[in-house]
This record gives structure tokens, C-alpha cells and sequence, in this order.
């Protein structure tokens, strides 16, 4: 076997196991995005697909803190943005987006939001990202800019325009609003939202700094296909996962 050989996403035999299984992840990923300060009052939001009902999608409810939340505290929603599993009220922003860009993207199982600080620095400049770092070549041809900022979003049209942008990429900055990402699993949605900040963070700080080297063109090409795939970013989520299902067990309840 291969040194490079690494390990895969899980099959199931059974709906109930799958959807179990991405609704930890869900909620471990909320706490990692609370331990790492994305929350900001009441923004953000991770949603998961349902692998039985695929119209519909797991959430964060409402006003409760990312870094709280458990697996019986997500809330199932409906096409209709109606909550169909759960006693709390869901985002109107989080259905405008997430409804729409499910629909648009059947591939993608999860995607990320939140109002994180060096997203949202990064987003006012209305700019993609340079391929300054490795890392953000895993963005390299691979993400958008939404440069329509009207408020906050309340309607399922503006959603769609997003989901419109977004198009097959991976992730998409929203001008004077924050990133948001997507992925063929939760883990993968989590990871290139984490990195995608990360590099958000690199940038501004390298921009400050000075004059940045941008990798080539070629060069970022050929790392975007070694960092920047499906398995890679669930791959990448893993050593966070199991930190934080160690540290805080209380999320599986």
C-alpha cells in the first residue's frame, strides 16, 4: 500500500446511519467554528442535506451559540422553509441562501456561512483571492465573487442569484458580507471554509506587509488539483474532528 494512501469517507448500509453521521459532523463543526470565533451574534449558519428527504436540510436553530450546539439541537427544514424537525425557528437568511443553492448544486451536501473577521475584512475589497500560499491554491479557478450587496438576505431570489454565482466552484466571497463554501460533505463545507478565512487572513497580512510573490499560474493550477479535491478537504477536517469530539463529548447528545 501507498505511504500517500490515506483514508476515505464512510459508506453506509442505511439511511438512519448516514444521516446521524452528518448531523455530528454538523454539530462538531459548529463547535469548531465557535472555538475559532466565527460566531457574531446570531450570523451564520451550516447546513447538511438530508440523505433521505433531499429537499430538505439540517441547521443551527435560530440564536443559539455555535459553539452549544449538539445533534439533538439541529432542526430539519423543508423546501418551504419549515421546520419540520425541532422546536426552534430557523434563519430566514440561512433558507434564502441554503435552500437555494441545495437546489442548484444536488452534488453538494453541506455549505458554510458565517460573519467570520477576516472573510468579511477580505469580502469588502470585492476581490478573489491571490494564489499566494499553498493553501489557497486549494481556490485557485475555484471560487467567486458576489458583488451585489443589498442588505441582508431575506429573499430566496437573492439567494439564487448567489447560488447562480457560485456555480460549480467550491466557495464564494459576498462582497461587504463574509465567504461562504460548500462541499460533497460536511467536513469538506467545514474545511474550506475554515482555510479559505485562513487565507483571508494570509492576504490581508501579506498586502500589509508588503508587496506579495504570486504563484504562477501553471504552478497554482498543478497545486489547486493536489490540495484543493473533494477527498483532500474531508481529509483535512479529520485531525479537527477528533479534537473536538475528545474535547467536547456533550456534542453527540
Amino acid at each position: 500500500m501507498s505511504a500517500f494512501n490515506r483514508q476515505q469517507p464512510p459508506v453506509f448500509e442505511t439511511v438512519e446511519e448516514e444521516r446521524l453521521h452528518r448531523k455530528q459532523r454538523l454539530a462538531a463543526a459548529f463547535r469548531l467554528f465557535g472555538k475559532f470565533g466565527f460566531s457574531e451574534g446570531v450570523a451564520g449558519h451550516i447546513t447538511a442535506r438530508d440523505p433521505e428527504f433531499t429537499d430538505h436540510f439540517w441547521v443551527n436553530p435560530f440564536g443559539l451559540y455555535f459553539g452549544h450546539i449538539r445533534v439533538s439541537d439541529l432542526i430539519l427544514v423543508n423546501k418551504e422553509g419549515e421546520v419540520v424537525k425541532g422546536d426552534r425557528p430557523v434563519n430566514r437568511a440561512a433558507f434564502a441562501i441554503h435552500s437555494q443553492i441545495h437546489e442548484a448544486r444536488p452534488d453538494v451536501v453541506a455549505a458554510a456561512h458565517a460573519h467570520s473577521i477576516y472573510g468579511k475584512a477580505w469580502s469588502s475589497l470585492g476581490r478573489p483571492l491571490d494564489p499566494l500560499t499553498q493553501d489557497a491554491c486549494a481556490f485557485y479557478e475555484d471560487h467567486s465573487v458576489f458583488e451585489e450587496y443589498t442588505g441582508v438576505v431575506l429573499d430566496t431570489s437573492e439567494g439564487k442569484r448567489i447560488a447562480e454565482n457560485l456555480g460549480s466552484k467550491k466557495a464564494i466571497i459576498l462582497r461587504n458580507h463574509g465567504l461562504l463554501t460548500v462541499g460533497h460533505t460536511v467536513d469538506e463545507a467545514a474545511w474550506w471554509f475554515i482555510t479559505l478565512e485562513r487565507s483571508s487572513q494570509a492576504q490581508l497580512l501579506a498586502e500589509a506587509a508588503g508587496r506579495p510573490h504570486i504563484i504562477e499560474h501553471e504552478t497554482a493550477r498543478l497545486t489547486q488539483t493536489q490540495v484543493g479535491s473533494h477527498q483532500g478537504g474531508w481529509f483535512s477536517f479529520q485531525p479537527l474532528y477528533d479534537r473536538v469530539a475528545r474535547d467536547e463529548p456533550d456534542l453527540f447528545e
